[in-house]
């Protein structure tokens, strides 16, 4: 009986299960990490996002562009400019609209200040031009 013990042992510890086991299993590979975004950015894209729902109606009737859910990173398509405080640009439209490729109804410019604690103004808010 103990010889079985040892077998079955040795075939567990072989196989990488109990000792040993963290060098068996392979590492994930370290993703590429960008600049982390700053806070205030990401703050600006939640009150230009939430402020523009509140222009529109209410997310019942109207959605912002799927980027205004995104990251506020310098990649985000929305982010027109974080010169001078935050700047986006954005269509949206009714609940459902880019899944259902249905054309946007409404188009918004805001800017947010560079802390993104308020909005600084909204430059367009109607009809895609």
């Amino acid at each position: 009986m103990g010889f079985r013990l040892i077998g079955i042992t040795a075939a567990v510890l072989g196989s990488g299960l109990l000792a040993g086991s963290v060098p068996m299993l392979a590492p994930k590979a370290a993703l590429a990490q960008d600049a982390p975004v700053p806070f205030s950015a990401v703050r600006a894209l939640n009150l230009a996002r939430n402020t523009a729902v509140q222009l529109n109606g209410g997310l019942n009737v109207y959605r912002p562009a799927k980027c205004m859910f995104e990251t506020a990173g310098a990649g985000n398509q929305c982010l027109i400019s974080s010169s001078d405080g935050y700047q986006f640009r954005f269509l949206g439209g009714v609940p459902g609209w880019q899944q259902l490729n249905i054309a946007p109804s409404v188009e918004t410019e805001i800017r947010i200040s560079s802390d993104g604690k308020s909005v600084l103004g909204v430059d367009y808010n109607g009809a895609p031009r």
